[in-house]
């Protein structure tokens, strides 16, 4: 290599030496002019990991205990503690538990308690016992289809064939229930001829 060559050589390396040293400058520069902005961003990413940990194990331990209080009202229905640690930490939970145990009786006026629940599911699913159990037209939201099919066999009592045939129609063919919407139609129709 000639001396010419390599004196180019050493002006691109000091360039680039250069060029890396203005960039070290120019972001020690910035880092200067917002270093409080830049610790500021970086503790509050801390401050929101660090929340969404405490959260996530305050919310664990909350089930936790609703569940030791559940499995304790399983064998013991009467434990006033548990009832109480179960409503308080999981109230959907205890709505749950309240309407199996009113299942149980389904005479008894818890269940009419029940229906104006906070929880729409248990709501829901009150009432449509109720009006079963009552032998009454019902209508649900989780169960409608099987009301559809309630409501025929009410109106097949009563005579209303072509009623009932229209609410049993109605039951998507892919539906859970679709087959005993269609034992419904057949007995239906075979009992007009």
């Amino acid at each position: 290599m000639s001396i010419k060559d390599e004196v180019a050589y050493v002006k691109r390396e000091l360039s680039n030496d250069e060029m890396v040293l203005e960039s070290a400058l120019k972001l020690e520069t910035l880092y200067n002019k917002h270093k409080l902005k830049i610790w500021a961003a970086l503790a509050l990413i801390v401050l929101i990991f660090a929340a969404k940990a405490i959260f996530g194990a305050w919310e664990a331990s909350k089930l936790q205990s609703a569940n030791e209080a559940f499995l304790i009202l399983q064998k013991d229905p009467k434990n006033s503690e548990a009832l109480e640690r179960l409503s308080s930490k999981n109230p959907a939970l205890f709505s749950l538990y309240q309407y199996a145990e009113a299942l149980k009786d389904p005479k008894s006026a818890d269940l009419g308690k029940l229906a104006g629940d906070k929880n729409p599911l248990i709501a829901d699913l009150t009432k449509y016992t109720q009006a079963v159990l009552a032998s009454k037209s019902s209508s649900s939201i989780y169960y409608k289809d099987m009301s559809l099919i309630e409501d025929a066999y009410l109106l097949l009592q009563e005579g209303k064939k072509q009623e009932a045939l229209t609410k049993l129609q109605s039951i998507d063919a892919q539906s859970q229930v679709a087959p005993i919407a269609n034992l419904f139609k057949h007995y239906t129709i075979k009992g007009e001829k």
